[in-house]
Protein backbone atom coordinates (compact mmCIF):
# COMPACT_ATOMS: atom_id res chain seq x y z
CA UNK A 1 0.00 0.00 0.00
CA UNK A 2 2.73 2.55 1.17
CA UNK A 3 5.11 1.80 -1.54
CA UNK A 4 2.60 1.49 -4.23
CA UNK A 5 1.61 5.24 -3.80
CA UNK A 6 5.37 6.26 -3.32
CA UNK A 7 5.59 4.47 -6.86
CA UNK A 8 2.20 6.77 -8.35
CA UNK A 9 3.85 10.14 -6.70
CA UNK A 10 7.31 9.09 -8.16
CA UNK A 11 5.31 8.28 -11.58
CA UNK A 12 3.68 11.85 -11.25
CA UNK A 13 6.57 13.75 -10.37
CA UNK A 14 8.56 11.95 -13.62
CA UNK A 15 5.16 12.55 -16.10
CA UNK A 16 5.10 15.95 -14.42
CA UNK A 17 8.80 17.02 -15.96
CA UNK A 18 7.34 16.18 -19.43
CA UNK A 19 4.01 17.54 -19.42
CA UNK A 20 4.24 20.79 -16.96
CA UNK A 21 5.47 23.81 -18.26
CA UNK A 22 9.26 25.51 -17.11
CA UNK A 23 11.13 28.65 -17.67
CA UNK A 24 12.61 27.93 -21.22
CA UNK A 25 16.11 28.80 -18.95
CA UNK A 26 15.44 25.89 -16.81
CA UNK A 27 18.69 23.82 -16.37
CA UNK A 28 16.88 20.12 -16.30
CA UNK A 29 16.04 21.47 -20.06
CA UNK A 30 19.41 20.71 -21.01
CA UNK A 31 18.85 16.79 -20.63
CA UNK A 32 18.50 15.62 -24.30
CA UNK A 33 16.13 13.07 -23.29
CA UNK A 34 13.60 15.29 -21.75
CA UNK A 35 14.04 17.84 -24.22
CA UNK A 36 13.49 15.27 -26.77
CA UNK A 37 10.34 13.88 -24.77
CA UNK A 38 8.84 17.41 -24.48
CA UNK A 39 9.68 18.36 -28.25
CA UNK A 40 7.43 15.45 -29.26
CA UNK A 41 3.83 15.15 -28.99
CA UNK A 42 4.02 11.61 -28.67
CA UNK A 43 6.74 12.28 -26.38
CA UNK A 44 4.02 14.80 -24.36
CA UNK A 45 1.27 12.07 -23.89
CA UNK A 46 3.52 9.89 -23.48
CA UNK A 47 4.26 11.97 -20.23
CA UNK A 48 0.33 12.39 -19.23
CA UNK A 49 0.00 8.75 -20.01
CA UNK A 50 2.81 8.65 -16.83
CA UNK A 51 1.01 10.84 -15.08
CA UNK A 52 -2.39 9.16 -15.14
CA UNK A 53 -0.83 6.03 -14.21
CA UNK A 54 0.85 7.59 -11.32
CA UNK A 55 -2.53 9.28 -10.21
CA UNK A 56 -4.19 5.55 -10.77
CA UNK A 57 -1.67 4.35 -8.17
CA UNK A 58 -2.11 6.74 -5.06
CA UNK A 59 -6.06 6.70 -5.84
CA UNK A 60 -5.67 2.60 -5.04
CA UNK A 61 -3.31 3.16 -2.28
CA UNK A 62 -5.43 5.50 -0.93
CA UNK A 63 -8.21 3.74 -0.84
CA UNK A 64 -6.47 0.88 0.68
CA UNK A 65 -5.39 3.18 3.04
CA UNK A 66 -8.81 4.18 3.96
CA UNK A 67 -10.09 0.28 4.03
CA UNK A 68 -6.88 -0.40 6.97
CA UNK A 69 -7.82 2.42 9.23
CA UNK A 70 -11.45 2.43 8.77
CA UNK A 71 -10.84 -0.98 10.82
CA UNK A 72 -9.55 0.49 13.74
CA UNK A 73 -10.82 -0.01 17.00
CA UNK A 74 -10.17 1.42 20.09
CA UNK A 75 -6.82 2.16 21.06
CA UNK A 76 -5.85 1.58 17.62
CA UNK A 77 -7.52 4.23 15.97
CA UNK A 78 -4.33 6.89 17.06
CA UNK A 79 -2.09 4.81 15.50
CA UNK A 80 -4.31 4.82 12.60
CA UNK A 81 -4.10 8.54 12.41
CA UNK A 82 -0.47 8.36 12.61
CA UNK A 83 -0.44 5.73 9.90
CA UNK A 84 -2.48 8.39 7.85
CA UNK A 85 -0.08 11.01 8.45
CA UNK A 86 3.10 8.85 7.58
CA UNK A 87 1.14 8.16 4.44
CA UNK A 88 0.23 11.82 3.27
CA UNK A 89 4.25 12.53 4.36
CA UNK A 90 5.51 9.55 2.37
CA UNK A 91 3.59 10.32 -0.88
CA UNK A 92 4.10 13.86 -0.73
CA UNK A 93 7.77 13.71 -0.77
CA UNK A 94 8.32 13.21 -4.52
CA UNK A 95 5.48 16.09 -5.41
CA UNK A 96 8.13 18.44 -3.06
CA UNK A 97 10.38 19.01 -6.07
CA UNK A 98 8.24 19.15 -9.01
CA UNK A 99 7.48 21.89 -10.86
CA UNK A 100 3.93 23.01 -10.29
CA UNK A 101 1.51 20.05 -11.94
CA UNK A 102 -1.67 21.13 -13.83
CA UNK A 103 -1.35 24.30 -13.14
CA UNK A 104 0.84 27.39 -13.42
CA UNK A 105 -0.42 29.47 -10.95
CA UNK A 106 2.80 28.41 -8.82
CA UNK A 107 5.00 30.63 -11.21
CA UNK A 108 2.47 32.98 -11.14
CA UNK A 109 3.41 33.18 -6.84
CA UNK A 110 7.06 33.18 -7.56
CA UNK A 111 6.81 36.34 -10.05
CA UNK A 112 4.53 38.04 -7.57
CA UNK A 113 6.96 37.55 -4.78
CA UNK A 114 9.67 38.94 -6.89
CA UNK A 115 7.63 41.79 -7.64
CA UNK A 116 7.29 42.45 -3.51
CA UNK A 117 10.90 42.10 -3.15
CA UNK A 118 11.71 44.62 -5.85
CA UNK A 119 9.48 47.34 -4.58
CA UNK A 120 6.60 46.71 -7.04
CA UNK A 121 3.03 46.34 -5.42
CA UNK A 122 1.45 43.45 -7.37
CA UNK A 123 -1.63 44.54 -6.32
CA UNK A 124 -0.98 47.82 -9.20
CA UNK A 125 1.15 45.71 -11.86
CA UNK A 126 0.82 42.35 -13.32
CA UNK A 127 3.81 40.20 -13.71
CA UNK A 128 4.71 41.45 -17.19
CA UNK A 129 6.93 44.48 -15.30
CA UNK A 130 9.54 41.98 -15.02
CA UNK A 131 11.39 39.74 -17.60
CA UNK A 132 13.61 37.34 -17.44
CA UNK A 133 13.22 33.33 -16.10
CA UNK A 134 11.10 34.42 -12.78
CA UNK A 135 8.26 35.78 -15.48
CA UNK A 136 9.21 33.15 -18.26
CA UNK A 137 6.37 30.09 -17.19
CA UNK A 138 3.73 32.20 -16.17
CA UNK A 139 0.92 31.90 -17.98
CA UNK A 140 0.11 35.10 -20.50
CA UNK A 141 -3.24 35.42 -19.10
CA UNK A 142 -1.91 36.79 -16.01
CA UNK A 143 1.21 38.58 -16.63
CA UNK A 144 -0.86 41.99 -17.09
CA UNK A 145 -3.37 40.91 -14.04
CA UNK A 146 -3.01 42.24 -10.55
CA UNK A 147 -3.08 39.69 -8.11
CA UNK A 148 -6.38 38.29 -5.93
CA UNK A 149 -4.13 37.03 -2.35
CA UNK A 150 -3.46 38.83 0.63
CA UNK A 151 -0.28 39.87 1.85
CA UNK A 152 0.66 36.44 3.49
CA UNK A 153 2.12 34.86 0.38
CA UNK A 154 3.31 37.85 -1.18
CA UNK A 155 5.25 38.49 2.30
CA UNK A 156 6.18 34.96 1.99
CA UNK A 157 7.16 35.41 -1.59
CA UNK A 158 9.55 38.77 -0.92
CA UNK A 159 11.59 36.46 1.98
CA UNK A 160 12.33 33.54 -0.55
CA UNK A 161 13.06 36.48 -3.54
CA UNK A 162 15.81 37.72 -1.07
CA UNK A 163 17.30 34.15 -0.69
CA UNK A 164 17.04 33.09 -4.49
CA UNK A 165 16.53 34.21 -7.97
CA UNK A 166 15.86 30.88 -9.59
CA UNK A 167 12.34 30.50 -10.11
CA UNK A 168 12.03 26.41 -9.54
CA UNK A 169 13.72 27.20 -6.05
CA UNK A 170 10.91 29.61 -5.39
CA UNK A 171 8.29 27.37 -6.46
CA UNK A 172 9.70 25.25 -4.23
CA UNK A 173 9.66 27.82 -1.33
CA UNK A 174 5.73 28.42 -2.46
CA UNK A 175 4.95 24.15 -2.01
CA UNK A 176 6.74 24.65 1.60
CA UNK A 177 4.26 26.80 2.53
CA UNK A 178 1.13 24.98 0.91
CA UNK A 179 2.49 22.02 3.06
CA UNK A 180 2.44 24.21 5.99
CA UNK A 181 -1.60 23.65 5.50
CA UNK A 182 -1.82 20.21 5.04
CA UNK A 183 -0.06 20.02 8.45
CA UNK A 184 -2.49 22.08 10.12
CA UNK A 185 -5.29 19.67 8.24
CA UNK A 186 -3.55 17.07 9.66
CA UNK A 187 -3.32 18.48 13.11
CA UNK A 188 -7.39 20.21 13.45
CA UNK A 189 -8.98 17.31 11.33
CA UNK A 190 -9.04 14.20 13.83
CA UNK A 191 -9.80 16.75 16.96
CA UNK A 192 -13.15 18.19 14.12
CA UNK A 193 -13.65 14.77 13.88
CA UNK A 194 -13.70 13.72 17.26
CA UNK A 195 -16.35 16.69 17.59
CA UNK A 196 -18.73 15.04 15.38
CA UNK A 197 -18.79 11.66 16.44
CA UNK A 198 -16.88 10.51 13.10
CA UNK A 199 -13.57 8.36 12.41
CA UNK A 200 -10.82 10.59 13.35
CA UNK A 201 -8.35 8.20 11.44
CA UNK A 202 -10.77 7.60 8.17
CA UNK A 203 -11.70 11.76 8.15
CA UNK A 204 -7.89 11.79 8.21
CA UNK A 205 -7.44 10.08 5.21
CA UNK A 206 -10.42 11.16 3.28
CA UNK A 207 -8.78 14.62 3.67
CA UNK A 208 -5.08 14.78 3.69
CA UNK A 209 -4.00 11.87 1.86
CA UNK A 210 -6.42 11.82 -0.69
CA UNK A 211 -5.40 11.66 -4.99
CA UNK A 212 -7.50 15.07 -5.04
CA UNK A 213 -5.20 17.21 -2.33
CA UNK A 214 -2.05 14.99 -3.29
CA UNK A 215 -2.48 16.03 -6.90
CA UNK A 216 -4.17 19.64 -6.52
CA UNK A 217 -3.14 20.64 -3.41
CA UNK A 218 0.51 19.47 -3.40
CA UNK A 219 1.20 18.97 -6.61
CA UNK A 220 -0.58 21.93 -8.31
CA UNK A 221 0.75 24.00 -4.66
CA UNK A 222 -2.10 26.32 -4.90
CA UNK A 223 -2.16 28.75 -1.81
CA UNK A 224 -5.83 27.66 -1.04
CA UNK A 225 -4.63 24.83 0.68
CA UNK A 226 -2.68 27.11 3.19
CA UNK A 227 -6.18 29.09 3.62
CA UNK A 228 -8.01 25.48 4.00
CA UNK A 229 -5.64 24.59 6.69
CA UNK A 230 -5.90 27.92 8.73
CA UNK A 231 -9.38 27.45 8.44
CA UNK A 232 -9.74 24.39 10.04
CA UNK A 233 -7.45 25.09 12.57
CA UNK A 234 -9.12 28.69 13.46
CA UNK A 235 -12.08 26.57 14.37
CA UNK A 236 -10.17 24.29 16.53
CA UNK A 237 -8.23 27.05 18.08
CA UNK A 238 -11.67 29.10 18.54
CA UNK A 239 -12.82 25.87 20.75
CA UNK A 240 -9.10 25.13 22.96
CA UNK A 241 -8.23 28.55 23.08
CA UNK A 242 -11.02 31.32 22.87
CA UNK A 243 -12.78 33.30 20.33
CA UNK A 244 -9.95 35.85 19.75
CA UNK A 245 -7.34 33.87 19.17
CA UNK A 246 -9.77 31.89 16.74
CA UNK A 247 -10.41 35.44 14.82
CA UNK A 248 -7.04 35.50 14.16
CA UNK A 249 -6.38 32.80 12.50
CA UNK A 250 -9.08 33.24 10.37
CA UNK A 251 -7.66 36.38 9.30
CA UNK A 252 -4.46 35.17 8.51
CA UNK A 253 -6.68 32.89 6.28
CA UNK A 254 -8.14 35.84 4.80
CA UNK A 255 -4.70 37.36 4.38
CA UNK A 256 -4.22 34.52 2.03
CA UNK A 257 -7.07 34.09 0.29
CA UNK A 258 -10.24 36.43 0.44
CA UNK A 259 -12.80 33.25 1.25
CA UNK A 260 -10.89 31.70 4.02
CA UNK A 261 -12.55 34.57 6.35
CA UNK A 262 -15.50 33.02 5.99
CA UNK A 263 -14.63 30.35 8.81
CA UNK A 264 -14.86 33.35 11.36
CA UNK A 265 -18.52 32.78 10.92
CA UNK A 266 -18.22 29.62 12.84
CA UNK A 267 -15.32 30.56 15.31
CA UNK A 268 -18.11 33.38 16.41
CA UNK A 269 -20.45 30.80 16.78
CA UNK A 270 -19.25 28.13 18.19
CA UNK A 271 -17.88 30.19 21.66
CA UNK A 272 -21.34 31.34 22.42
CA UNK A 273 -23.49 29.43 25.03
CA UNK A 274 -26.59 27.49 23.50
CA UNK A 275 -29.01 29.42 23.04
CA UNK A 276 -27.82 32.87 22.50
CA UNK A 277 -29.79 35.64 21.93
CA UNK A 278 -29.86 37.85 19.21
CA UNK A 279 -28.33 40.78 21.27
CA UNK A 280 -25.07 38.05 22.41
CA UNK A 281 -25.10 36.80 18.54
CA UNK A 282 -24.47 40.46 16.81
CA UNK A 283 -21.72 41.44 19.52
CA UNK A 284 -19.75 38.51 18.97
CA UNK A 285 -20.16 39.03 15.11
CA UNK A 286 -18.88 42.35 15.40
CA UNK A 287 -16.20 41.59 17.87
CA UNK A 288 -14.70 38.34 15.20
CA UNK A 289 -15.05 40.70 12.51
CA UNK A 290 -13.06 43.40 14.26
CA UNK A 291 -10.49 41.35 15.33
CA UNK A 292 -10.28 39.67 12.09
CA UNK A 293 -10.33 42.63 10.17
CA UNK A 294 -8.08 44.50 12.44
CA UNK A 295 -5.67 41.73 11.95
CA UNK A 296 -5.74 41.25 8.12
CA UNK A 297 -5.15 44.84 6.99
CA UNK A 298 -2.71 45.32 9.99
CA UNK A 299 -0.52 42.23 8.35
CA UNK A 300 -0.96 44.28 4.93
CA UNK A 301 0.32 48.01 6.83
CA UNK A 302 3.09 45.78 9.05
CA UNK A 303 4.87 44.06 6.05
CA UNK A 304 4.27 47.17 4.07
CA UNK A 305 2.45 44.99 0.82
CA UNK A 306 -0.90 47.10 2.01
CA UNK A 307 -4.02 46.69 1.34
CA UNK A 308 -5.00 46.65 -2.29
CA UNK A 309 -5.95 42.77 -2.38
CA UNK A 310 -9.59 44.21 -2.47
CA UNK A 311 -9.19 45.36 -6.17
CA UNK A 312 -7.80 42.37 -7.27
CA UNK A 313 -10.99 39.96 -5.77
CA UNK A 314 -12.40 40.17 -9.56
CA UNK A 315 -9.43 38.85 -11.16
CA UNK A 316 -10.55 35.29 -11.04
CA UNK A 317 -13.71 36.07 -12.12
CA UNK A 318 -12.41 37.56 -15.60
CA UNK A 319 -12.69 33.49 -17.05
CA UNK A 320 -15.38 31.10 -17.43
CA UNK A 321 -14.86 28.18 -15.93
CA UNK A 322 -16.78 24.40 -16.65
CA UNK A 323 -17.09 23.96 -12.60
CA UNK A 324 -19.08 26.76 -11.84
CA UNK A 325 -22.50 26.30 -11.83
CA UNK A 326 -23.90 29.90 -12.12
CA UNK A 327 -21.41 30.30 -14.95
CA UNK A 328 -22.32 27.14 -16.84
CA UNK A 329 -26.16 28.64 -16.79
CA UNK A 330 -25.65 31.98 -17.21
CA UNK A 331 -23.53 30.76 -20.33
CA UNK A 332 -26.58 28.10 -21.27
CA UNK A 333 -29.20 30.93 -21.27
CA UNK A 334 -26.86 33.00 -23.62
CA UNK A 335 -26.91 30.38 -26.10
CA UNK A 336 -30.60 29.79 -25.83
CA UNK A 337 -31.30 33.42 -26.10
CA UNK A 338 -29.31 33.80 -29.12
CA UNK A 339 -31.13 30.81 -30.60
CA UNK A 340 -34.04 32.45 -30.04
CA UNK A 341 -32.84 35.46 -31.70
CA UNK A 342 -33.63 38.28 -28.27
CA UNK A 343 -30.84 40.61 -29.62
CA UNK A 344 -29.41 40.51 -25.98
CA UNK A 345 -25.70 41.87 -26.00
CA UNK A 346 -22.86 38.74 -25.55
CA UNK A 347 -22.84 37.54 -21.95
CA UNK A 348 -26.07 39.49 -20.58
CA UNK A 349 -27.55 36.58 -18.76
CA UNK A 350 -24.29 35.32 -17.53
CA UNK A 351 -23.67 38.54 -15.62
CA UNK A 352 -26.92 38.44 -13.99
CA UNK A 353 -27.00 34.63 -13.40
CA UNK A 354 -23.65 35.61 -11.57
CA UNK A 355 -24.60 38.17 -10.09
CA UNK A 356 -28.02 36.55 -8.31
CA UNK A 357 -25.40 33.80 -7.33
CA UNK A 358 -23.37 36.12 -5.50
CA UNK A 359 -26.80 37.54 -3.50
CA UNK A 360 -27.71 34.22 -2.75
CA UNK A 361 -24.54 33.35 -1.19
CA UNK A 362 -24.84 36.44 0.63
CA UNK A 363 -27.92 35.82 1.75
CA UNK A 364 -26.30 32.47 3.14
CA UNK A 365 -23.73 34.20 4.83
CA UNK A 366 -26.44 36.16 6.79
CA UNK A 367 -28.94 33.39 7.78
CA UNK A 368 -26.05 31.28 8.83
CA UNK A 369 -24.61 33.80 11.23
CA UNK A 370 -28.31 34.86 12.40
CA UNK A 371 -29.98 31.11 12.75
CA UNK A 372 -27.29 28.48 13.00
CA UNK A 373 -26.99 26.77 16.31
CA UNK A 374 -24.49 28.33 18.98
CA UNK A 375 -22.22 26.57 21.38
CA UNK A 376 -22.32 23.40 19.56
CA UNK A 377 -18.82 22.07 18.24
CA UNK A 378 -21.00 19.61 15.56
CA UNK A 379 -22.59 22.45 14.29
CA UNK A 380 -20.29 24.82 14.22
CA UNK A 381 -18.32 22.19 11.35
CA UNK A 382 -21.76 22.16 9.82
CA UNK A 383 -21.62 25.64 9.21
CA UNK A 384 -18.67 25.78 8.17
CA UNK A 385 -18.85 22.84 5.50
CA UNK A 386 -22.43 24.82 4.90
CA UNK A 387 -20.83 28.35 3.90
CA UNK A 388 -17.93 27.19 1.77
CA UNK A 389 -19.70 24.66 0.26
CA UNK A 390 -22.45 27.53 -0.76
CA UNK A 391 -19.23 29.64 -2.00
CA UNK A 392 -18.05 26.50 -4.32
CA UNK A 393 -21.49 25.80 -5.43
CA UNK A 394 -22.65 29.90 -6.30
CA UNK A 395 -19.05 31.29 -7.21
CA UNK A 396 -18.73 33.02 -11.12
CA UNK A 397 -15.78 30.81 -11.04
CA UNK A 398 -14.50 27.51 -9.77
CA UNK A 399 -11.53 25.05 -10.65
CA UNK A 400 -11.08 21.84 -9.45
CA UNK A 401 -8.90 22.70 -6.20
CA UNK A 402 -11.34 24.88 -5.12
CA UNK A 403 -13.19 21.58 -3.87
CA UNK A 404 -9.86 21.94 -0.82
CA UNK A 405 -12.44 24.50 0.72
CA UNK A 406 -15.23 21.98 1.44
CA UNK A 407 -13.61 18.67 2.45
CA UNK A 408 -11.86 19.28 5.41
CA UNK A 409 -15.34 20.23 6.77
CA UNK A 410 -17.86 17.96 4.54
CA UNK A 411 -15.64 14.81 5.48
CA UNK A 412 -15.42 15.43 9.43
CA UNK A 413 -19.88 15.77 9.54
CA UNK A 414 -21.75 12.54 10.17
CA UNK A 415 -22.78 11.96 6.70
CA UNK A 416 -24.57 9.12 5.29
CA UNK A 417 -23.00 6.05 3.35
CA UNK A 418 -24.48 7.41 -0.22
CA UNK A 419 -22.81 10.67 1.11
CA UNK A 420 -19.09 9.23 1.99
CA UNK A 421 -19.45 7.04 -0.67
CA UNK A 422 -19.69 10.02 -3.08
CA UNK A 423 -17.28 12.03 -1.11
CA UNK A 424 -14.86 9.32 -1.77
CA UNK A 425 -15.86 8.92 -5.73
CA UNK A 426 -14.97 12.86 -6.06
CA UNK A 427 -11.56 13.00 -4.50
CA UNK A 428 -10.77 10.00 -7.02
CA UNK A 429 -12.06 11.41 -9.80
CA UNK A 430 -11.12 15.17 -8.98
CA UNK A 431 -7.17 13.87 -9.11
CA UNK A 432 -7.14 11.84 -11.98
CA UNK A 433 -8.61 14.63 -13.73
CA UNK A 434 -6.25 16.95 -12.42
CA UNK A 435 -3.74 17.22 -15.25
CA UNK A 436 -6.59 18.11 -17.81
CA UNK A 437 -8.04 21.76 -16.00
CA UNK A 438 -6.21 23.79 -17.55
CA UNK A 439 -2.78 22.38 -17.90
CA UNK A 440 -3.66 20.94 -21.57
CA UNK A 441 -5.02 23.94 -23.56
CA UNK A 442 -5.31 23.47 -27.35
CA UNK A 443 -3.88 20.19 -26.69
CA UNK A 444 -6.39 18.25 -27.82
CA UNK A 445 -5.01 14.51 -28.85
CA UNK A 446 -3.55 14.48 -25.09
CA UNK A 447 -7.02 15.72 -23.67
CA UNK A 448 -8.20 12.68 -25.50
CA UNK A 449 -5.54 10.38 -24.57
CA UNK A 450 -6.07 11.59 -21.30
CA UNK A 451 -10.31 11.40 -21.21
CA UNK A 452 -9.80 7.61 -22.54
CA UNK A 453 -6.86 6.41 -19.28
CA UNK A 454 -9.23 8.39 -16.83
CA UNK A 455 -12.51 6.56 -18.27
CA UNK A 456 -10.41 3.03 -17.84
CA UNK A 457 -9.16 4.22 -14.37
CA UNK A 458 -12.50 5.46 -12.85
CA UNK A 459 -14.49 2.34 -13.34
CA UNK A 460 -11.71 0.27 -12.18
CA UNK A 461 -10.77 2.01 -8.81
CA UNK A 462 -14.56 2.99 -8.45
CA UNK A 463 -17.60 0.87 -10.16
CA UNK A 464 -15.99 -3.11 -10.23
CA UNK A 465 -17.19 -5.27 -7.77
CA UNK A 466 -14.35 -5.35 -5.65
CA UNK A 467 -14.23 -1.81 -5.48
CA UNK A 468 -17.65 -1.01 -5.10
CA UNK A 469 -17.48 -3.27 -1.61
CA UNK A 470 -14.08 -1.85 -0.73
CA UNK A 471 -15.90 1.64 -0.80
CA UNK A 472 -19.14 0.48 1.33
CA UNK A 473 -16.93 -0.43 3.67
CA UNK A 474 -15.03 3.19 3.74
CA UNK A 475 -18.85 4.66 3.62
CA UNK A 476 -19.76 2.06 6.88
CA UNK A 477 -16.50 2.90 8.90
CA UNK A 478 -17.10 6.37 8.75
CA UNK A 479 -19.54 6.35 11.31
CA UNK A 480 -17.93 3.65 14.06
CA UNK A 481 -20.80 2.70 15.42
CA UNK A 482 -21.75 1.65 11.92
CA UNK A 483 -18.96 -0.42 11.17
CA UNK A 484 -18.99 -2.82 13.55
CA UNK A 485 -22.13 -4.18 12.00
CA UNK A 486 -20.55 -4.82 8.44
CA UNK A 487 -18.70 -8.54 8.97
CA UNK A 488 -15.40 -8.75 7.46
CA UNK A 489 -15.07 -10.60 4.31
CA UNK A 490 -14.41 -14.51 4.60
CA UNK A 491 -10.32 -15.26 4.64
CA UNK A 492 -9.25 -18.54 3.06
CA UNK A 493 -7.39 -20.79 5.81
CA UNK A 494 -5.14 -23.24 4.56
CA UNK A 495 -5.94 -26.44 3.95
CA UNK A 496 -3.69 -27.75 7.08
CA UNK A 497 -4.84 -25.19 9.70
CA UNK A 498 -8.14 -26.47 8.85
CA UNK A 499 -10.32 -27.83 12.13
CA UNK A 500 -12.23 -31.08 11.32
CA UNK A 501 -15.59 -30.27 11.71
CA UNK A 502 -17.36 -30.92 14.89
CA UNK A 503 -20.46 -33.17 14.21
CA UNK A 504 -23.44 -32.17 15.92
CA UNK A 505 -24.58 -33.94 19.22
CA UNK A 506 -28.01 -34.71 19.10
CA UNK A 507 -29.35 -33.55 22.29
CA UNK A 508 -32.72 -34.72 24.71
CA UNK A 509 -36.16 -32.22 24.60
CA UNK A 510 -36.23 -30.30 27.55
CA UNK A 511 -37.95 -31.36 30.66
CA UNK A 512 -41.51 -29.12 31.84
CA UNK A 513 -39.28 -28.21 34.64
CA UNK A 514 -36.40 -27.09 32.96
CA UNK A 515 -38.39 -24.80 30.15
CA UNK A 516 -40.18 -23.10 32.98
CA UNK A 517 -36.82 -22.15 34.31
CA UNK A 518 -35.82 -21.22 31.06
CA UNK A 519 -38.39 -18.88 30.85
CA UNK A 520 -38.39 -17.63 34.11
CA UNK A 521 -34.53 -16.20 33.57
CA UNK A 522 -36.19 -14.01 30.70
CA UNK A 523 -38.73 -12.02 32.96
Amino acid sequence: MLSRGLLGSVLVLLGGLVVSTLPRSAPILEVEALADLRGAEAGRMLGLAVVLTGLGLLAAAWLRLCREVGTARGAEREEAVGLVRFATVLWSAPLVLAPPLFSRDGWSYAAQGAMTHLGISPYEHGPSVLSGPVVQAVDPRWMDTITPYGPVPLVVGDQLAGLTGNPWMLVIGHRVLALVGLALLAWAVPRLATWTGVDPALASALVVASPLMLANGVGGLHNDLLMAGLMAAALVVAVEHGWAWGAVLGGTAAAVKAPGGLVCVAVALVGLPAAATFTDRVRRLAGVAGVSLGWLVGLGLVTGVGAGWGAGLAVPGTVNTPLSVTTLTGGTLDWVAGLLGLGLAPATLLGVVRTLGSGVMLGLLVWAALRRPTGDRASAVGTAALLMGGLVVLSPVVHLWYLLWVVPFVATLRLSRLAVTALVAVSVIAGLVAPMDSSLHGAYYAIVLGSMIVAILAPVLLWTRGARERVERIAAAHLPGLADLVPEPPRATPASARVPAQVPVPRRPLQAAELSGLLRSFR
